[in-house]
C-alpha cells in the first residue's frame, strides 16, 4: 500500500510526474494554436491518479449577458469564478480560486468559460510547462556577429516584423470592411474586435488586419 501523502506532497510529487502541454490545436477561423482542455486533463489525469489527489469545483459567481454583433446576431458572454479545492489521501487540501469567460453563439458559453478558469487553475496551481524542456546541452547556439545576422534577414521576413506593429494600412482596412459586409455569424467586425483586444477595426495592426483577411479568404 502507498503510504498516504499531505497535498503538499501530493502536490510536488505531481508538479514532477506531469508532462508538457503545448498548443497542439488548430484554430482554423481565427488562425491561431491554443491548448485544449482535453490536452490538460490528458497531462494531469495519470500524475494526480499516481500520487492520490483529486480536485471538487465550485461555482462561486456566474456572469451572463446578451451582445448584439454589428450584423445583428446575438452572443451569450459569460463569466465565472470557480473555486477549486484539492484533496489528498490525507484529507488534507488546498484551494484556489480562478476566473474563466467564454462567449458562444449557442449553449455553450458556460462551457467554455469552465474549461478556461479549469485550465488556468491546472496550469498556475501545477505549474504545467507549457514546452518540452529540453536538457541545456542539446543546445549550443553559435551567435554571429549582428551586422550579419541583420544582413540575412530577407526583405519578406522585415516586412512581416514591420507589419506586427505598424497600424493597419487605409487599402488593407477598405479590403477587410469589404469582407465583413454581410456577416451575420459569429465571424464579423465586432467578433473580430474581441479577438485582437481592440475597440473597432482601425485600431489593428496591419499583421493582425491581414491575418483575418487571409481566414476570411480561405472561408
Amino acid at each position: 500500500m502507498n503510504e498516504q501523502k499531505t497535498i503538499y506532497q501530493a502536490i510536488a510529487a505531481t508538479m514532477r510526474d506531469c508532462s508538457a502541454v503545448t498548443k497542439d490545436r488548430y484554430n482554423k477561423e481565427q488562425g491561431y494554436r491554443f491548448r485544449g482542455i482535453d490536452a490538460v486533463m490528458n497531462a494531469l489525469y495519470p500524475a494526480m491518479t499516481k500520487n492520490g489527489i483529486f480536485m471538487v469545483p465550485k461555482v462561486l459567481d456566474i456572469q451572463r449577458e446578451e451582445r448584439q454583433s454589428r450584423k445583428g446576431g446575438t452572443l451569450i458572454y459569460s463569466t465565472v469564478t470557480v473555486e477549486y479545492t484539492f484533496y489528498a489521501e490525507d484529507g488534507s487540501s488546498v484551494t484556489c480560486i480562478t476566473a474563466g469567460e467564454g462567449m458562444d453563439s449557442g449553449d455553450k458559453s458556460i462551457n467554455k468559460a469552465m474549461s478556461a478558469a479549469f485550465k488556468y487553475a491546472a496550469f498556475q496551481t501545477f505549474c504545467i510547462p507549457t514546452e518540452e524542456m529540453r536538457d541545456s546541452e542539446e543546445d549550443s547556439p553559435e551567435v554571429e556577429p549582428r551586422q550579419q545576422a541583420q544582413a540575412r534577414t530577407t526583405p519578406a521576413r522585415r516586412a512581416a516584423q514591420k507589419a506586427t506593429v505598424e497600424p493597419v494600412k487605409q487599402e488593407t482596412l477598405v479590403r477587410l470592411e469589404k469582407a465583413l459586409t454581410g456577416r451575420i455569424d459569429t465571424y464579423d467586425a465586432d467578433y473580430v474586435c474581441r479577438w485582437a483586444g481592440v475597440e473597432n477595426l482601425t485600431q489593428l495592426t496591419e499583421g493582425q488586419a491581414l491575418n483575418v483577411l487571409s481566414v476570411l479568404e480561405r472561408k
